[in-house]
C-alpha cells in the first residue's frame, strides 16, 4: 500500500516527508535549515536578505553539515541578483523559491540547470501565471499566511489553485500540526509549507526576549496592516506598528529616509542601489516611492525584532496561527510529532471510510 505521505514533494524536493520549511527572511538561517532537513522536511534558505558572498558562504555551511537537499529564496529586486543567480546555478541547489520576480527566460535557465522552481503565490492568476512560465510547482499562501499576504482564506484559495494548475501544489497559511497536513493532503495539495511554526523551535536564531512575544500573542493580538509599504502584511501588533498604522504621508517619508540611512549603513548598499531595489518593487507592484522605499528596507525592521532582540522596536511578521501555538520543540520533535499525528489522522479516516459505506 502506497504511503499518503510520500508525495511529490519528496519525490521531486527529495525530502523524507511532505513538510516545507519556509525562508523566512533572517530567520532561515543555515542553522534552522540543516535542522529542518534532517528532521525530513525539506527546508529554504532565506538568500532574499543576503549579499552575493554571504550567501555562497550560507550555501557552503548547510552543505558542509548535511547532505541532504535543500533550497533558496531570492528576489530579483535585491542588491547582487545576477550574481546570486548564478551562485545559486554554480551551487545546483535543489529549488529556489520567489514570487513574481523571474520571467521565462530565468525559469528556463534554472531548469536548465536542474534546478526545481518553487514560487510563493496568493492568488489564482498567479499561480497560474508561474505554471505558464514553466515553475515546477507553486506554494499557495492562503490569507491566514504571515507576512505580505492576500485576502483569501487558504480553505478557499487551495481548492482553487488546485483546479487551475496542473503541477503539484504546496499549501502555506495556517498550518502548524499533523491535523492541517492531513487536511491539505486530502484537499489535493502534495504537503505543508510552515514558516511561523519553524520559527518557533529550538534551532530558530529568534532571541527568545521576542519568541516570547509570538508565544504570547493570542489571535486578537495578530493583525494585517497596510501602512508599512501599502500591500497587506500580516504581523503582531506592538509598538512599531501602532506609530506606523497612525503616521500620516509625512510620517511615511520620514521614517522611509531614516530607516534607509540605516539600511546602507549595515548594509555598505549605495544609495543608487537602494533606489534601485525600492523602483523595481515600485515598478512591480504599482506602489509609490515611499511605499517602495519601506519595502526595501522593512527586512531591516524585521530584522530589529528577530536578530536583535527587540520586539517593541522592530517588526513582527507572523501567520495567524502563532495565536494557537504555546510550545517551541526542536525541529526533530517537531516534524515527527505533524508526521505521527498524520498518520494516525489519515488511519482514522480510512478505517471509519468503510463503516460509513456499511451504514449506508
Amino acid at each position: 500500500m502506497a504511503d499518503p505521505l510520500h508525495t511529490a514533494i519528496c519525490e521531486r524536493l527529495g525530502s523524507q516527508y511532505p513538510i516545507v520549511q519556509t525562508a523566512m527572511g533572517w530567520i532561515a538561517t543555515p542553522d534552522l535549515v540543516v535542522a529542518s532537513t534532517k528532521a525530513g522536511a525539506f527546508g529554504f534558505l532565506a538568500g532574499a536578505v543576503m549579499q552575493p558572498a554571504e550567501l555562497r558562504a550560507a550555501i557552503h555551511a548547510i552543505k558542509s553539515h548535511t547532505d541532504r537537499p535543500f533550497g533558496v529564496n531570492f528576489h530579483m529586486f535585491q542588491p547582487g541578483a545576477a550574481e546570486i543567480v548564478d551562485i545559486l546555478i554554480a551551487e545546483r541547489v535543489r529549488a529556489v523559491s520567489f514570487g513574481r520576480g523571474p520571467d521565462a527566460a530565468m525559469i528556463k535557465r534554472f531548469r536548465d540547470a536542474g534546478i526545481l522552481c518553487v514560487p510563493t503565490v496568493g492568488a489564482v492568476k498567479h499561480a497560474q501565471k508561474m505554471a505558464q512560465l514553466g515553475c515546477d510547482m507553486v506554494t499557495v499562501q492562503g490569507g491566514e499566511g504571515g507576512g505580505h499576504t492576500g485576502s483569501v482564506a487558504t480553505t478557499v484559495l487551495l481548492p482553487q489553485v488546485l483546479d487551475a494548475v496542473r503541477v503539484p501544489v504546496i499549501a502555506a497559511g495556517g498550518f502548524a500540526d499533523g491535523r492541517g497536513l492531513a487536511a491539505a493532503l486530502a484537499y489535493g495539495a502534495a504537503g505543508i509549507a510552515m514558516g511561523t511554526r519553524f520559527l518557533l523551535t529550538r534551532e530558530s536564531p529568534v532571541p527568545q526576549t521576542t519568541k516570547d512575544r509570538y508565544l504570547k500573542a493570542g489571535t486578537g493580538d495578530i493583525t494585517v496592516s497596510t501602512k508599512v509599504d501599502g500591500i497587506p502584511q500580516r504581523m503582531i501588533r506592538n509598538r512599531l506598528l501602532a506609530g506606523i498604522e497612525t503616521a500620516g504621508w509625512a510620517g511615511m517619508w520620514l521614517r522611509a529616509i531614516t530607516s534607509a540611512i540605516a539600511l546602507r549603513r549595515d548594509t555598505h548598499q549605495s544609495l543608487a542601489e537602494l533606489l534601485r531595489a525600492a523602483n523595481g518593487i515600485r515598478s512591480h507592484g504599482g506602489l509609490t516611492l515611499a511605499q517602495a522605499l519601506m519595502a526595501a528596507i522593512a527586512p531591516m525592521l524585521i530584522q530589529r525584532a528577530v536578530v536583535d532582540g527587540d520586539p517593541d522596536r522592530g517588526l513582527m511578521a507572523t501567520g495567524l496561527v502563532a495565536g494557537r501555538i504555546d510550545d517551541v520543540p526542536s525541529c526533530q520533535e517537531l516534524v515527527d510529532a505533524i508526521v505521527r499525528d498524520a498518520r494516525m489522522r489519515i488511519d482514522a479516516l480510512a478505517t471509519t471510510a468503510p463503516a460509513m459505506r456499511g451504514a449506508a
